[in-house]
């Protein structure tokens, strides 16, 4: 199920099914997955679109629904870029969502400037986000199976 992302500022591209918003040299697309909504960002973030894709991707930090922000496809990742990061960070933060990074190189290369107290939970692709997720969800589902058995 995709969801659809417009402003009045924003060019939409693509097919109807499948919304990707224009925001200077980025696209920006969301889609609900199973276990999380999956945010994907190509081209180029730079101080000329991070407002706005800061904007589009705080739109889909919902309430105990985990986040994947995938920038595997960024080309150019900018220094501002790193507010995006630390933006999307604080906002899920503040309603108990966990997110994760899908870096690319570009990312991995600014980010690995940083120290540690910089760092975000990131995975090596959408896949394996989600099948951490998949992994955490049947934890908790083992722990709590021994509340619902009957005594004697």
């Amino acid at each position: 199920m995709a969801i659809t992302i417009t402003t009045r500022s924003a060019a939409r591209i693509g097919q109807q099914g499948n919304p990707t918003v224009k925001c200077g040299d980025a696209q920006i697309r969301a889609h609900s997955r199973h276990l999380a909504t999956v945010i994907t960002i190509r081209g180029r973030i730079d101080s000329s679109n991070v407002d706005e894709l800061s904007e589009h991707a705080r739109r889909f930090v919902l309430a105990k629904e985990p986040l994947l922000l995938d920038l595997s496809g960024v080309t150019s990742f900018a220094a501002a870029g790193i507010w995006l990061l630390c933006v999307l960070d604080g906002d899920c933060r503040a309603a108990g969502v966990d997110w994760t990074l899908i870096e690319g190189p570009a990312v991995s290369e600014l980010l690995g400037d940083f120290d540690e107290d910089a760092m975000f939970p990131t995975a090596r692709s959408v896949e394996q986000a989600l099948h951490a997720l998949a992994d955490g969800n049947d934890r908790r589902r083992q722990a709590l199976l021994p509340l619902f058995q009957k005594s004697a």
